[in-house]
């Protein structure tokens, strides 16, 4: 057992029926492939959405409200059921765009955000209604100039770029160069710029970083958040509309780690918003998750189609991989490779756990032909043959949606929603 290593915690949302088979809110995994008959597949929970939103919801201010980021998870069924939750889409490109208003999204509850932003997708977006997330003094002049053309009066936020970062995120978006918004001393000329246009300044977004599991790091970034937000404003003389903070609430995926204390985030940020400065005083605020929210309402399953020993190694290989679960191989942002949390289907509830006859340690990879298609370590899991099914967890973000889905010609995965 010297060479095992460990995997994530399993999401609270999913359980072993009396046999011993993984199950998503009342239904088995089994049965959910055989109905659609092909693997790999991903499978979300409407039930799990649900219950994150509700959770996040009791523990944050009641005046607060939510956005979804939909980079994390732009199925067609998820943005559905999420324009239903949230209170607004964050997006990132004009194809974004796209699916959200298929989806059904309101456009007013849209912004938009991206360093890249084209001239055709910011006329589609001016448009359209939707407040446009600004990263450059350049963006702000093409977007005054086609507004102009139009006709029409654009609706501009700010993206700032902070001199602070969110301390042990798992991605940093602030603090230093980036390509990501504007240094803090461009804010107030740029801002000033688009009033005098007649377009409408509607206020910031101020995104420090993502995939934060310490409630004091995200307190402490959004103690930080309102203290540079009150300082551009009174450096423009005029009060924003709207503020959005930013998110980085992390989930769970690898060894050791454990859940973010959502209801000490919310308390924090409960009385830094009963105790504004008077430029905040009539400000409305949000926050911007993806992650958080559907990432651990999705698994992903795999079907293995051999096994095979190297150097007393075994090797189970599965008909998915990397390009469908980028973020689990370890190619997404990730310096040291760790186990994203794998189960039996056909036996959760002995998955990760020892015995003596009926466990054993693999290596779980891909079908491409790259030694970076691993999608688990040495990890241990009850005795598995050609036929039988593993999940993995935690794939609701960043799967399907970052992956490079065309490599080797294997095509894209399923995806259901349940």
């Amino acid at each position: 057992m010297f060479d095992m290593k460990k995997m994530g915690p399993y999401p609270q949302f999913y359980q072993a029926d009396d046999n011993g088979q993984l199950m998503v809110f009342g239904r088995s995994v089994r049965s959910i492939v055989d109905e659609i008959g092909t693997t790999p597949l991903f499978i979300y929970s409407r039930e799990c959405l649900t219950q994150k939103m509700s959770e996040l919801r009791s523990a944050m201010p009641n005046n607060l409200d939510i956005h979804y980021a939909m980079k994390a998870n732009s199925f067609k069924p998820v943005l559905e059921h999420m324009r239903d939750l949230v209170d607004g889409f964050d997006l990132a490109s004009g194809g974004e765009m796209d699916l959200a208003i298929a989806a059904g999204v309101n456009p007013e509850f849209m912004s938009f955000a991206g360093p890249g932003k084209r001239d055709s997708e910011l006329e589609k977006a001016i448009a359209a209604g939707v407040t446009l997330n600004v990263e450059s003094p350049n963006e702000a002049d093409r977007m005054i100039a086609i507004a102009a053309r139009l006709g029409i009066k654009a609706k501009a936020a700010l993206r700032v770029n902070p001199s602070f970062d969110l301390k042990g995120s798992g991605m940093k978006m602030g603090g230093g160069a980036k390509q990501f918004g504007m240094d803090e001393d461009l804010i107030a000329p740029t801002a000033k710029r688009i009033i005098e246009s007649g377009n409408l300044w509607k206020g910031f977004h101020i995104y420090a970083g993502s995939q934060s599991l310490s409630a004091d790091a995200i307190i402490e970034t959004q103690r930080q958040t309102f203290a540079l937000a009150d300082t551009l404003s009174q450096e423009i003389g005029s009060s924003p509309e709207r503020i959005n903070l930013g998110g980085g609430f992390g989930i769970p995926y690898f060894p050791k780690e454990e859940a973010l204390d959502i209801a000490k985030v919310g308390a924090a940020l409960d009385a830094q918003m009963s105790n504004l400065p008077e430029a905040l005083k009539n400000t409305k605020f949000c926050i911007e998750l993806g992650r958080y929210l559907v990432g651990e309402a999705g698994i992903y399953v795999t079907n293995i189609v051999d096994r095979k020993m190297s150097h007393g190694e075994t090797f189970l290989v599965v008909d998915g991989g990397l390009h469908h679960q980028l973020a689990a191989s370890g190619n997404f942002g990730t310096v040291i490779r760790r186990n994203y949390p794998i189960a039996a289907v056909n036996d959760y509830e002995s998955s990760g756990q020892y015995d003596e006859y009926d466990s054993e340690i693999v290596t779980i990879v891909g079908c491409l032909c790259t030694p970076l298609d691993m999608l688990g370590d040495k990890v241990l899991l009850p005795k598995l043959a050609v036929g039988d099914l593993v999940s993995l967890f935690c794939a609701g973000a960043y799967g399907a949606s970052a992956s490079p889905l065309n490599f080797l010609g294997h095509g894209q995965a399923a995806e259901i929603m349940i």
